[in-house]
């Protein structure tokens, strides 16, 4: 069915049509003609603070919808809309601070306004914020938990911001804390979120929320516990050395490793190197003989090696675990000791 396109010289347009067309400006929800409703990140606006039991909001600007109604404009001076009730002398309780419009249109209330409210929480063991229904058209902004006055407690009421929605143009960066959010799928491969709790860029892929270059985290362990053996395949020494890192986006982490080793007989050597392995691949890197420090005998001491050194390549953000392992070289008697060891892995940017 036609409509009538905006900005045409003699059409007329009536508040649903405009509401809709609206929407183009406003990140959408993943519904045709949906849009994210929120305050703009960074503006400072509907601040809710507290002074005594009154409840204190700035002035600011936000967008709201509806299910099918496209986006509400609303814009509000600083307002106050009341003061807290009593605190409960034994329980808790949780109050909620909206920002709501009245669409008689929609909601059947007889009104056309935006103002916000303060929607009084039950005092419980286990208080939740209240919840204003589906018939109303609103963003929450904040809550306020209550506490009792009974058993010493004070009453004295504390804000928390963590309910407050934010949402952006469409393509824009938009920062989410909140659990529903960040467990919430993209709409579309390419979109980019601030992820709050990381505080990491996160693009997603069409299937999954991928961080855009990490933090490139090095890991480092090591021991001085001495360890004994007399095999002549590669083993884990005891304790077992081990630790993880993070696959960067390149792929590649350079691993270190050295050690101190006694061998007990002429002619004969000892080997370390590193065992990799990948959550997503089963084996990144093996230890050989090819490849493995070595260690000569030299009189009675011990021998501090030359180190270990690999380019590990494993799949961009999996766990890489690298086990350290020695061997000797064999024969009647022959064994290794090692009195130190370590490992260090670093992710490389390129």
């Amino acid at each position: 069915m036609p409509s009538d396109p905006l900005w045409q010289p003699t059409l007329g347009y009536d508040e649903l049509e405009l509401r809709r067309m609206d929407g183009a400006f406003v990140m959408g929800d993943g519904t045709a003609q949906g849009v994210r409703g929120g305050i703009r990140p960074g503006d400072g606006g509907f601040i809710v603070s507290l002074s005594g039991t009154t409840v204190n909001i700035t002035a600011g600007v936000a967008v709201l919808t509806r299910a099918g109604q496209g986006a509400y404009r609303a814009q509000l001076p600083a307002s106050t809309p009341g003061t807290l009730a009593a605190a409960h002398t034994t329980y808790s309780r949780i109050d909620l601070v909206y920002l709501r419009v009245w669409d008689t249109s929609v909601d059947g209330t007889g009104l056309r306004k935006a103002d916000t409210v303060l929607l009084t929480g039950t005092p419980q063991s286990g208080p939740v914020a209240p919840d204003p229904g589906a018939t109303e058209i609103y963003i929450p902004l904040a809550t306020i938990t209550v506490p009792p006055t009974g058993s010493g407690g004070t009453g004295a009421a504390t804000v928390s911001s963590a309910v407050r929605r934010l949402t952006v143009a469409p393509g824009g960066i938009l920062p989410l804390g909140q659990a529903a959010d960040l467990a919430a799928a993209g709409l579309y491969a390419g979109q980019v979120r601030y992820n709050l709790s990381t505080g990491i860029l996160e693009v997603w892929t069409g299937s999954a929320w991928k961080a855009i270059n990490p933090p490139l985290a090095a890991a480092f362990t090591e021991s001085a516990a001495s360890w004994v053996t007399t095999s002549t395949t590669y083993t884990v020494g005891s304790p077992p050395l081990v630790t993880t890192c993070t696959v960067p986006p390149s792929g590649k982490v350079l691993a270190l490793s050295q050690s101190q080793l006694y061998i007990n007989t002429p002619g004969t050597y000892g080997y370390y190197g590193l065992h990799m392995t990948g959550s997503a691949t089963t084996v990144i890197r093996t230890v050989g003989d090819a490849t493995a420090a070595r260690a000569n005998y030299f009189t009675t001491e011990a021998t501090a090696t030359a180190p270990y050194i690999a380019i590990a390549y494993g799949q961009p953000g999996e766990t890489l675990t690298a086990e350290w392992q020695a061997r000797c070289s064999g024969g009647a008697g022959v064994g290794i000791e090692s009195v130190y060891r370590n490992i260090t892995l670093i992710p490389l940017a390129g």
